[in-house]
């Protein structure tokens, strides 16, 4: 079966309202001789963007308390300690 539809925001709309089922296989293919465009920006994706801020801090020594995760309160809200 062959549906028509165009590409809006980067996502497939399919003409006439049509739902296809969750997992059905499907092949595109361009029409009117349009030739898709690579993304030539150059610029870093926000995932590689925070895999490198990751990178840069994760060896770095950490001076938080041994026991913040129970005593979180204490330490955000000046509330007694747990333990």
């Amino acid at each position: 079966m062959t549906y028509q539809g165009t590409v809006q925001n980067g996502v497939i709309l399919i003409d006439g309202g049509v739902r296809l089922p969750e997992g059905a296989e499907v092949r595109i293919e361009i029409a009117d001789g349009v030739q898709p465009r690579a993304d030539t920006s150059g610029e870093p994706t926000i995932g590689q963007k925070l895999a490198a801020l990751a990178r840069k801090y994760e060896n770095l020594p950490c001076d938080l308390p041994e026991d913040l995760a129970i005593n979180h309160d204490h330490y955000l809200h000046g509330l007694p300690k747990r333990q």
